[in-house]
């Protein structure tokens, strides 16, 4: 899986762009929610919906991510899981998600380097991950946040890394566009602080009225469209994960510290048409829904 320019070349698609930008332009929040039911419906009759008992603890998750964006869900991996996750990925190869021709090792990273992802083919390999991905508690809520069985879009494993000059898009307010309906889980696979590169997101702002044109804002922007008291800084242990609508408004913070290294998990409605999506093979023992894990998992 990569993510598609949208641009002759480089893996593009006339109908992934036409149908990316399809839903990109309905920004009217109505609108959107008349057609998220109309898809959502018409997924439940092809693949059903499940009939989970609703645990109140989970409910009060499912609210606070429809109220706010945004809801912490404590540590979801262990310290020995970390562990493994670090140890595994400790010779692996990284990308500069800003220059993909430019390749190394965690040992060996260029000075210049301010973001780098791991590939598909490792991270699927990874011990933990694809478990976590398929955890019950997780698909519970995505099903109930989407309405009906939802698909995992995009599984990253990212590096932020401090460094001088100018901050990457990922690093500056912004909204993100990737389906009709989704919604993220990231988890810090490092500790992070204040300084660490902690995501910071607007409360609330999954529910407004986006520009057609998707933009970057600034903080001081942020601060005065919607104040201070609105901002949700996220800074845990590492472990610690959360769910967040990056519809809303949100960044991820240039760590001035430590370099911060986070697993991020999508589900969504469908396929996001930002992507290519070139399915793993997968030959492990457990079995994962195949509807679930299409676009990961071949």
């Amino acid at each position: 899986m990569r993510y598609a320019r949208l641009t002759p070349g480089h893996g593009f698609k006339p109908s992934n762009s036409f149908l990316y930008y399809l839903q990109r332009i309905i920004v009217s929040p109505p609108l959107r929610g008349m057609c998220v039911r109309m898809f959502r419906n018409w997924v439940r009759v092809r693949h059903g919906i499940s009939a989970r008992v609703a645990i109140p603890a989970r409910l009060q998750l499912l609210d606070r991510l429809h109220a706010e964006g945004y809801a912490a869900l404590g540590n979801v991996l262990t310290t020995g899981q970390c562990d493994d996750i670090h140890g595994y990925f400790a010779d692996k190869i990284l990308t500069d998600r800003q220059d993909d021709t430019s390749t190394f090792m965690l040992a060996q990273v260029p000075p210049a380097a301010r973001l780098a992802e791991y590939s598909l083919h490792d991270i699927v390999r990874c011990p933990h991950i694809l478990a976590l991905a398929n955890d019950s508690r997780l698909l519970e809520l995505a099903e109930r946040y989407i309405g009906c069985k939802p698909t995992i879009s995009q599984l990253g494993v990212r590096w932020s890394f401090p460094a001088s000059g100018m901050r990457s898009d990922l690093q500056t307010f912004h909204r993100d566009s990737e389906d009709w309906r989704y919604f993220k889980v990231i988890v810090y696979l490092t500790d992070v602080g204040p300084d660490d590169g902690p995501h910071v997101y607007v409360r609330g702002t999954h529910r407004t009225r986006a520009p057609v044109r998707l933009k970057i804002q600034s903080d001081g922007e942020i601060s005065r469209e919607y104040g201070e008291e609105r901002l949700i800084m996220a800074v845990g242990e590492r472990g610690f994960g959360f769910a967040v609508d990056t519809a809303g408004v949100h960044k991820g913070s240039p760590p001035v510290g430590r370099p911060r290294l986070m697993l991020q998990i999508q589900y969504s409605l469908f396929r996001s048409y930002a992507y290519v999506y070139e399915p793993e093979p997968y030959a492990g023992n457990t079995a994962f829904d195949p509807y679930i894990n299409r676009l990961i998992l071949a």
